[in-house]
């Protein structure tokens, strides 16, 4: 896209994707980084979230580096941390990994942080992390037995998508929706628009759905 700087989006997640095109951003391209997400022992959530989303930056901007086209791009990468209390919840891919997040969630409190790092075109690092607090209602066995039928759970932080059927699960939430998605849209486009990223550059011809 002419007129405006790059932007790559350091993340393979459509709902990322999907959540950027809502605030009319276009990414130039798509790097997901390669990253090891297991949590350090001892690991607090809010330290893992910020630590992975800058291991994601670092992987992306080395790619970007090596790309003629991309090379002086902003870089925004992510990464969303689960955690009831101290302990974080895996990003579910079995079903008994979705089925214990689940249990863990019924009737409970838990915290949704997401940390974005922002690498500008001179390579400076911008960081904000952002926390949710959800609470769920109490799930019966055939709530969860369903859900997981469902599939949507799978690969996503807690073994549940706000967005989808688990959304009717949620009986208070304080903070940003957005942020439980997977970006949170009012710190990302303030954060851009800090670094001078045209973020109304998309709006002129955004079709409203």
């Amino acid at each position: 896209m002419l007129g405006r700087p790059k932007f790559v989006l350091a993340s393979g997640s459509p709902r990322r994707l999907s959540l950027l095109n809502q605030a009319g951003i276009e990414p130039d391209a798509l790097r997901p980084a390669d990253v090891d997400e297991t949590p350090r022992r001892g690991e607090l959530p809010r330290a893992c979230a910020n630590r992975l989303a800058r291991a994601k930056a670092d992987a992306a901007l080395k790619s970007v580096q090596l790309d003629d086209e991309l090379r002086g791009a902003f870089i925004l990468a992510a990464d969303t941390v689960v955690a009831v209390g101290r302990r974080i919840l895996p990003k579910a891919n079995l079903v008994d990994e979705a089925a214990q997040c689940l249990r863990l969630l019924s009737g409970r409190n838990h915290r949704v942080y997401t940390a974005i790092c922002l690498v500008t075109p001179r390579e400076a690092f911008r960081q904000r992390l952002v926390e949710t607090r959800v609470r769920f209602k109490r799930l019966s066995e055939d709530d969860i037995q369903a859900y997981i039928g469902s599939g949507e759970w799978r690969g996503k932080a807690g073994g549940y998508a706000v967005q989808g059927i688990a959304g009717s699960f949620v009986v208070k939430m304080v903070g940003s929706y957005t942020n439980v998605v997977g970006l949170p849209l009012y710190e990302t486009t303030t954060l851009l628009g800090g670094e001078g990223f045209p973020i109304r550059f998309g709006w002129l011809n955004s079709t409203a759905v």
